[in-house]
């Protein structure tokens, strides 16, 4: 026999979530038959796995950034398709992360042939981790606030954004601390089913957003030219609002989002923005999967009636950035931001959009993988997010890329 089989992870086995690698294998026999496997537990316990077929190189070599994989989760050459494809056995299950100071450790094993995985040639682990070094996590119970403030190392000044998930509710922390991990001071802020905050707000106070947004500023390490806000879904809707109706905001992306308020009414100083109209009896549900399909219980955004609930984006001062996947199952964002968009280039705004195509609705940091239908924890209901696996994957990769680049030019 050669030398054993390692199983390499480059540049090095411990890295953040969002970073790309290298998988390589080293010491197979020439042109050999493997199955490589990846294998995650989350939090609760349950197991995500994605194996791909591959045939070593004459010298016994693989490495994922150039072979094709020949079949199982993903095909063809796909250096990080071990990761995007990774499913739990249990349908429905979404990978995301509740505690952010631990990692998620990826198992990587290598067997022999494409049949039954019973001989095991080598393995090694992949830390991912969500915090970068040095990134500090404090908890904010202050006023009325109750967020999770990330700080990257060092004296800054930095950009600052506060950071809005959607109607799910909770305290989402795991984009938050990314992005303080790739130098963004992040607030990352509940305002719905958490503590004792309600799980359906009758309505929502501007005021409390208001309040986040001070509390951002007066942070010494965050730079006083104005801050960001990112939302998804609810969120998203959310974070428009905000750059309208509150003074200091610079920029805003919208992810999987629309132009109106959505679900529950807004309040602002003298006036409040109610919820756009719609019928939950035009919910699907299909047959034979128990599924939710919402994407049809709202009024037509285009019937002037609507129409009080739309928020003046084009009052604002803010740059924007419009992101939608055209296989959302759950909300017709992209009609929704084109909607938006338009009403700001009328107003000769800039604003940056991005519609990916067989992306869904939940585009999150790069690497996650698809969930096409989770629990809804709010609503109780299995709920179609939509997305094909491949395009899904390469759209977040992309998206994550540009709100990036947006927010360091424009903060």
């Amino acid at each position: 026999a050669g030398m054993a089989v390692q199983v390499m992870v480059l540049p090095s086995p411990r890295c953040l979530f969002d970073d790309p690698v290298q998988i390589r294998v080293v010491g197979l026999l020439p042109q050999q038959a493997v199955t490589l496997r990846a294998s995650l537990v989350d939090e609760s316990g349950e197991l995500f796995q994605a194996h791909a077929h591959y045939r070593a190189g004459s010298s016994g070599e693989l490495d994922l950034s150039r072979s094709p994989a020949l079949g199982g989760s993903y095909s063809g050459v796909e250096p990080m398709g071990l990761l995007w494809s990774l499913q739990s056995k249990a349908p429905y299950k979404r990978l995301a992360k509740r505690n952010v100071l631990t990692p998620f450790c990826v198992d990587l094993e290598v067997y022999e042939g494409h049949g039954d995985m019973s001989h095991l040639l080598g393995k090694c682990t992949n830390e991912r981790w969500f915090l970068g070094e040095g990134v500090k996590r404090i908890s904010v119970r202050e006023g009325h606030l109750k967020a999770t403030l990330f700080l990257p190392p060092g004296p800054g000044p930095f950009p600052g954004l506060i950071d809005l998930y959607g109607s799910g509710g909770g305290l989402v922390e795991y984009r938050a601390s990314l992005l303080a991990s790739r130098g963004f001071v992040t607030l990352a802020l509940a305002y719905m089913a958490f503590e004792d905050l309600p799980a359906m707000p009758e309505i929502l106070e501007l005021g409390y957003f208001e309040e986040a947004v001070n509390f951002l500023r007066k942070q010494q390490q965050v730079k006083d030219t104005g801050i960001g806000i990112l939302g998804l879904s609810k969120g998203a809707d959310l974070a428009l609002s905000m750059a309208t109706f509150l003074p200091g905001i610079k920029a805003a992306v919208s992810i999987s989002g629309s132009g109106f308020n959505s679900f529950i009414p807004l309040r602002g100083d003298g006036f409040t923005l109610p919820a756009h109209p719609y019928d939950l009896g035009r919910m699907k549900t299909s047959d034979e999967s128990d599924l939710v399909d919402f994407s049809d219980v709202l009024h037509d955004h285009r019937d002037p009636a609507t129409w009080d609930c739309r928020i003046p984006v084009e009052r604002s001062l803010a740059k924007f950035l419009f992101l939608s996947g055209l296989d959302d199952r759950n909300w017709k964002s992209d009609l929704y931001c084109q909607d938006a968009v338009q009403r700001l280039q009328q107003h000769g705004r800039e604003v940056e959009f991005c519609s990916y195509s067989g992306a869904g609705h939940l585009l999150e940091p790069p690497y996650l993988p698809l969930c096409q239908a989770s629990i809804h924890k709010v609503l109780g209901m299995f709920v179609y997010w939509g997305g094909q696996w491949r395009e899904h994957a390469k759209a977040q990769e992309d998206a994550w890329r540009r709100i990036q680049a947006f927010f360091w030019q424009h903060l």
